[in-house]
């Protein structure tokens, strides 16, 4: 059974978006335990108020009285500040427990604190005259808050450990999702990197090789059918399988006026060091070389498109594009592709090679031949500063200057 690239990319971007989703919930999860660290800490200090607040001496009475006001008062202020906290507790509110019940409990709270605050008040601001049965009051009341602290404390270390569960159950979610995608897509990547380099190679490193994915057989057609259009065999470099120089000048009559209103650039493209290759190297080296060169440069062709081979190491390339920006950037781009080209020599290790390119925009009042004599002279500025580039007419001029 084929694949579909598509598909596979398809898959791919769904798996990684769940893939993304998870941290992202994950990471709100750990974030959000930081409200409820706070909300443990408003405890403990609503805890430590309350004791102080049965320690007031009363010596002073007007000491006394400011002492309790401001204590009675933070205690009001740390239910008010869980009630915010609350707000940015949407794991509590929709997942865990209703926010109703959490609610119900810091009324529950406030209610108490305020009776608490009333006993105090009574034993601390009011006459002395009932000093036992108002400090008895007081106990009871601290008592209560109390034991009501110590429910909430506990409610809320048992939702994080809730919490924390879940978060267990969503990184064990994530890391098995991880797992499949890299597996899985690892595989199918793999095929269809298998199928660009059947495609992209000239001699193929295995025989009888079966395309993996229906694009790839796609290409595969059209590029059989391609080799397979009637042209005469007179305009065809035999090593190479482009057109020659006399294949240049026939197909270009036919199909200058394809793109009419756009830039029609004219590239002279020279293999760097390739006498010296050619002296050192077998012939059957230095074929390859050109082939894999050729065959680069298709990759690159449109209908438009004429690529030839035009001297021994010297490729002509003439293309039309919207604009002589996109010309430019795509002869960079076949220079660039060329240079990741990778050649095994005799002694077994590999080499790369490069190419020098004079880049010039044919106007339409100019003729081929003037055009092409002047991408050969900006070639000459190419190699004269060190080869693997696509020099234009502004350098040129540069160099003049």
């Amino acid at each position: 059974m084929k694949h579909s690239i598509v598909k596979i990319f398809n898959n791919l971007s769904l798996m990684l978006t769940l893939n993304t989703l998870l941290v992202m919930i994950i990471a709100a999860f750990i974030l959000e335990q930081n409200f409820s660290y706070k909300k443990i800490e408003n405890l403990d200090e609503q805890r430590a108020i309350i004791n102080s607040l049965t320690h007031i001496p009363r010596s002073d009475i007007e000491l006394a009285k400011i002492q309790f006001n401001g204590k009675s008062n933070m205690l009001l202020v740390k239910i008010e500040q869980l009630k915010q906290l609350y707000k940015y507790d949407f794991v509590g509110k929709y997942i865990i427990y209703s926010q109703q019940e959490y609610l119900k409990d810091l009324e529950d709270l406030a209610k108490i604190t305020k009776e608490f605050n009333d006993a105090a008040r009574k034993y601390y601001v009011k006459s002395h005259k009932h000093d036992k049965q108002n400090r008895k009051k007081l106990e009871e009341e601290f008592i209560k808050i109390n034991k009501k602290l110590d429910e909430l404390y506990i409610k809320n270390v048992h939702y994080n450990q809730q919490k924390s569960f879940i978060i267990a159950q969503l990184v064990t979610v994530l890391l098995l999702l991880s797992l499949f995608t890299t597996v899985w897509y690892r595989r199918r990547l793999r095929m269809v990197l298998e199928d660009i380099l059947h495609l992209s190679s000239i001699q193929p490193t295995k025989k009888n090789y079966v395309n993996q994915t229906l694009e790839a057989d796609a290409i595969e057609l059209r590029m059989k059918k391609k080799s397979q259009e009637s042209i005469d065999p007179s305009l065809i470099d035999p090593v190479t399988e482009v057109l020659n120089h006399k294949g240049l000048r026939v197909l270009y009559s036919q199909k200058k006026n394809m793109k009419e209103g756009h830039f029609t650039s004219v590239t002279v493209l020279e293999i760097d060091n390739f006498s010296k290759a050619n002296r050192e190297y077998p012939q059957e080296l230095t074929q390859t070389i050109l082939k894999k060169v050729a065959f680069t440069l298709t990759l690159f062709e449109q209908a438009a498109d004429i690529i030839a081979r035009t001297d021994y190491n010297q490729f002509t390339i003439i293309i039309s594009r919207a604009t002589k920006e996109q010309c430019y950037k795509e002869l960079e781009m076949i220079r660039q592709s060329i240079n990741e080209l990778k050649f095994k020599l005799p002694n077994g290790e590999f080499t790369n090679i490069s190419v020098s390119g004079g880049f010039v925009i044919k106007p339409n009042n100019k003729i081929l031949d003037d055009a092409i004599r002047q991408a050969k002279q900006i070639l000459q500025v190419a190699k004269e500063r060190g080869g693997n580039m696509i020099a234009q007419v502004s350098d040129l001029t540069k160099l003049d200057v």
